[in-house]
This record gives C-alpha cells, sequence and structure tokens, in this order.
C-alpha cells in the first residue's frame, strides 16, 4: 500500500511502532496537566501558585539540558529513553497513589513536579534526536518531525477531553492512573524495536567540553542561533499564556471544569491544524519566514483573547492562534533537525529543549506573579504585545541567515554522509 507523501515516514516500522506508543501515552501525559492545573488552583485559587507549580515543573529543564544534551552525545538514545519513560511512569504512579488515598498537598504537587522536570531534561533531547534513528531516509525526517508534532496535538486534543469527562465524574487521581497505565503502550514499542545504530564512540573529553562545542557550534550556525534564541523569547513572553486557563474558566467566563476542557482541548485541536499544515510541507520550504509569520499570528491572537467575554468567539480565536504556536514549534524543530550536523545533533537540541521548555518556568513564574498582582486580561495582553515586538526584531537576522536555505553553505562542511542510508 502506498502512503501518501504526507505520511511517508510511516513506512518505517521502528517510526510506526514509535508512533503508535506515543500517541497512547501522550494522551495520558495531557489528562495528567490538566489534572494538575485544576487540582492546584481548586485547592489554592490563587493565579500565582498555578505558575508557581508550573515553574516547579519546568525550571529543571532549563538547568539541566546543556548537560543532558552532552549527555544523549555521549550515550544511547534508545537506553536513555527508554529509562526516562520507565521514570515517567514512577512518578505517575506515586502522583495517584497520593491523590486517591487523599495524602496530597499542594507541597508534594511541587516536589513531584520538579522530579518530572528532572526527567523531561533527559527525555525531550533523547526523544528529539531519537528521530533519525527510526528514518532511515534523512530526506523523510522533516515528515517524521510533522507527523510527530501531529500526534502530539492528537494527543493534546483528546487528552483535555477524556480528562474533562474523568475530572467532573471521577476526579483527579483516576487522571493521574490512566497516565500511569499509559506508559506501558510507549514501554512496549520501545521494546520491540530492532535499531541499526551506529557504534558507539568512545569520548574522552569532559562533559563540559562537549558543552562548549555545541555553543561554539550555535555561534557559527547564525541561522539555528536565531531561531533558538526567538524561540526562547516565544517561550518565556507567549507560550505560558495557558497557565491562565484555569482562571479564566472560572472567573472571566463563569464555567467550571468542562470550560476548562473546552479551551484546553480547542486549542488542541488548533494545534493540530497547525501540524497538518507543516506535515504537508517539503523539506526546502523557507521555514524562517514560516516561524516568523506564526510567531506573528500567535502573538496576535493572545491580544485578541486576552479581553474577550464571548466564550465561544475566544475558542475560536484560541484555535487559530494555537494553529500558529504549532507551526511555530514544529518549524523551528524542523529547521533545526535538517540544518544541523549529526555529531552535534544531542548538544543543539539540547540548547533548543533549554529555550522552548526551560524558559517557559520563569515566563510561567512571571505570569501567575503579574496575573494575582493586577489581572488574567492585563497579563495576556502584555505577552500578546512582548511577543509581536521579539519577533520583529529578529526578522533581519532572519534574513541575514538567508531565508529558504535547507542547509546553510558554512554548515556544509560539518554535516558527516548519514550512517543510516
Amino acid at each position: 500500500m502506498q502512503l501518501p507523501n504526507s505520511m511517508r515516514a510511516l513506512q518505517y516500522k521502528n517510526f510506526r511502532l514509535y508512533f503508535g506508543g506515543q500517541a497512547i501515552s501522550l494522551i495520558g501525559t495531557w489528562m495528567q496537566r490538566i489534572a494538575v492545573s485544576w487540582l492546584v488552583y481548586t485547592l489554592t485559587h490563587s493565579s500565582f501558585m498555578l505558575g508557581l507549580v508550573a515553574f516547579a515543573g519546568q525550571i529543571p529543564t532549563m538547568l539541566l539540558s546543556p548537560y543532558a544534551g552532552a549527555y544523549v552525545d555521549r550515550h544511547s538514545r534508545y537506553k536513555t529513553l527508554l529509562i526516562t519513560q520507565i521514570a515517567s511512569m514512577v512518578q505517575a504512579g506515586i502522583l495517584a497513589a497520593l491523590v486517591i488515598t487523599g495524602t496530597h498537598t499542594v507541597i508534594t504537587i511541587i516536589i513531584l513536579s520538579i522530579m518530572l522536570g528532572i526527567i523531561n531534561a533527559f527525555d525531550t533531547p533523547a526523544r528529539q534526536s531519537f528521530m533519525i534513528l527510526m528514518v532511515e531516509k534523512k530526506a523523510d525526517l522533516p515528515n517524521a518531525i510533522a507527523l510527530n508534532s501531529s500526534m502530539v496535538t492528537l494527543a493534546r486534543l483528546a487528552g483535555p477531553a477524556v480528562a474533562g469527562i474523568l475530572l467532573s465524574s471521577f476526579g483527579e487521581g483516576v487522571c493521574f492512573f490512566m497516565n500511569f497505565l499509559s506508559f506501558i503502550a510507549v514501554i512496549v514499542s520501545l521494546l520491540l524495536m530492532k535499531l541499526k545504530t551506529p557504534p558507539a564512540k568512545t569520548i574522552d573529553e569532559p562533559i563540559w567540553q562537549n558543552l562548549k562545542e555545541g555553543y561554539e557550534y550555535l555561534q557559527n550556525s547564525k541561522g539555528i542561533r536565531s531561531a533558538i534564541l526567538l524561540m526562547a523569547l516565544i517561550s518565556f513572553f507567549v507560550m505560558p499564556y495557558n497557565t491562565l486557563f484555569p482562571v479564566y474558566a472560572q472567573q472571566i467566563f463563569k464555567g467550571n471544569v468542562t470550560t476548562f476542557s473546552w479551551l484546553n482541548s480547542i486549542a488542541g485541536l488548533g494545534a493540530l491544524m497547525g501540524a497538518i499544515y507543516v506535515a504537508t510541507l517539503r523539506p526546502d520550504k523557507d521555514f524562517l519566514k514560516i516561524i516568523t509569520l506564526a510567531n506573528l499570528l500567535i502573538s496576535s491572537c493572545i491580544i485578541l483573547f486576552s479581553y474577550m467575554q464571548n466564550f465561544w468567539l475566544a475558542l475560536a480565536i484560541i484555535m487559530l492562534g494555537e494553529s500558529g504556536l504549532l507551526a511555530l514549534i514544529a518549524s523551528t524543530n524542523t529547521y533545526i533537525q535538517t540544518n544541523v550536523a549529526e555529531n552535534m545533533r544531542g548538544r543543539v537540541i539540547s540548547y533548543y529543549v533549554m529555550a522552548f521548555m526551560g524558559m517557559q518556568p520563569l515566563g510561567s513564574l512571571l505570569v501567575g506573579y503579574l496575573a494575582h498582582k493586577t489581572s488574567a486580561p492585563f497579563t495576556l495582553l502584555i505577552e500578546g504585545i512582548a511577543g509581536i515586538i521579539s519577533v520583529t526584531a529578529f526578522v533581519p537576522a532572519f534574513k541575514k541567515a538567508g531565508m529558504g536555505k535547507v542547509v546553510h553553505p558554512t554548515l556544509e562542511k560539518y554535516l558527516p554522509k548519514n550512517p543510516f542510508k
């Protein structure tokens, strides 16, 4: 059976296994994220505490990502990923047990969030750089990344919807337990894979020397460096806007957990639209231009959403904005993955992860504090304006990097032949 061009990466058995296992696991992950936010806001009714818990769950990523990326370059990506998935399963099991038995507190939630953040600091660069091992032809790598983004956003659509039903009927503990069970799928899929991996290289240099090399590599790659720096700003100013969804659900739209679930599910639908768009793009597409336009779209939609009183119109705006946000994330990821030298992949991706996930905790903390001191709508208005200013400032840098080029001439000498062909 001939697969459509937009799904060509699924021709590889290992990627199909990964795709199926992750799809199930990520639905559970999103259920847990929704349940944690709702549980914290129900316990505290504090915007600041929402920001603090988000900060606790993501700050380890910012601190550990560079080290984790260098670690991934020196060790088996497969084994690292398997270990992090098992560890995530244990974390979900502990959280489920505490909530079901009623022995949880905000402090225990924060501690477990930190634990998950440490796991994710190693899991994300391992998972991102693992993609090349499952796709034999490098030309199909952008499609694999886009399909992976589509799978993540499908889970983001389904997870909150299921969580909304379970939260209103059974409570948060069941959501956490379902996430615990969902990790079985991804662990089994990893165990069933048969991978052709290049021989491991013995590296005698200190790991911090590898980090320095990654930094120096980025200094010589203006396009990748600019994309990562812009992602850091957007992660800080724009992406934490959904931290305030519980506040909007209860205070602005006068709703309940179902309202909260709608906000997250419609955001997932918009993200799916963005993922499908990126999946249809050719490998030689001008990704820097897409990054710029997608940034403008999500920032503008946040401004429109900030003081919106009509719930259904607000949902439409969020859906449109999230399509831009996902297009931004997937395009940035694709641009980096298709331009980075293979021997630098883990280290460069770790800097990307630090920008993408590491800056969000600082932004979440700031958003929670600002919303606590002022209001949620004013905070989102400031976020949107800051996003537009950030992307506008990077347009000259993108032009200098050479919009439209897939591999910059200055980097070609660093690119080794693909060992998987």
